[in-house]
C-alpha cells in the first residue's frame, strides 16, 4: 500500500510540475521559469527513484514471498494424501483384526491372509508419507526466518536508499528555488499573503 501511495504521489507530482512548467507565467518571468524547471527536474528524479525502488522490492521481496507461498498448496496436498492413506490403513487394519477375532477355519484363514496382503502396501505407503511429512514439515517451519530475513533486509535497504535520495533531491531543490536572505517568519508571511490573494479570486469557492 505504501509503495502504491508513493508511486501515485510521484506520478501526480510529475503531472503538477509539468503543468506548472507549461504555464504562461514561465514565458513572462525568467525566475519563475527557472524555479519550475528545477521543480520539474526534481519531480522526475523522484519518480525515477520511486520506480527503481518498486522494481527492487518486486525482485527482492514480492517475488520471493510469492515463491514461498506457492509451496503451501503442495504441502496441503501432501497432508491430504497422508490423511487419505491413513483412512485406508485404518479400514484395512480393522478388516484384518475382524478376521483375527473369528474362529480359525479354512475360509477365515484365507480371508485373513488376503486382508493382510491388502494391508501391507497401504501400511508401507502410509508410513512413507508420514515419515516424509515428519521430516520435512519441521525443516520447512524452521527455515522460514532464514528465508524471510534477506527480503526484510532488502526492503529496509530499498527504503533507506529511496528516502536518502529524496532528501538530496529536495535539499537541492530548496537551494535552487529558495529566496536568499529571508527568514522563516518572512517566508511564512509571504506565503500567507499569496494565499490571501488566491482566496480573493472569484474562482475560489468558499467552503
Amino acid at each position: 500500500v505504501e509503495n502504491w501511495s508513493q508511486g501515485t504521489m510521484s506520478k501526480a507530482a510529475v503531472k503538477i510540475s509539468a503543468d506548472l512548467l507549461s504555464n504562461p507565467l514561465c514565458e513572462q518571468d525568467q525566475a519563475f521559469l527557472e524555479s519550475m524547471t528545477a521543480l520539474d527536474t526534481a519531480m522526475r528524479r523522484m519518480d525515477a527513484f520511486n520506480q527503481e525502488k518498486v522494481n527492487q522490492i518486486q525482485k527482492t521481496v514480492v517475488d520471493p514471498l510469492k515463491k514461498y507461498s506457492s509451496v503451501f498448496p503442495s504441502l496441503n496436498m501432501a497432508v491430504k494424501r497422508r490423511e487419505q492413506t491413513l483412512q485406508d490403513y485404518k479400514r484395512l487394519q480393522a478388516k484384518v483384526e475382524k478376521y483375527e477375532e473369528k474362529e480359525k477355519t479354512g475360509p477365515v484363514m484365507v480371508k485373513l491372509h488376503q486382508a493382510k496382503e491388502e494391508l501391507r502396501p497401504v501400511k508401507d505407503d502410509f508410513e512413507a508419507k508420514n515419515k516424509q511429512l515428519l521430516d520435512e514439515m519441521p525443516k520447512f517451519y524452521q527455515s522460514r526466518i532464514d528465508y524471510f530475513q534477506p527480503s526484510f533486509e532488502a526492503l529496509i535497504r530499498a527504503q533507506v536508499v529511496y528516502f536518502t535520495e529524496m532528501y538530496k533531491i529536495f535539499s537541492e531543490l530548496t537551494d535552487q528555488i529558495d529566496q536568499a536572505g529571508l527568514t522563516d517568519e518572512q517566508r511564512e508571511r509571504e506565503t500567507e499573503a499569496k494565499l490571501s490573494d488566491l482566496r480573493a479570486l472569484s474562482i475560489v469557492a468558499d467552503d
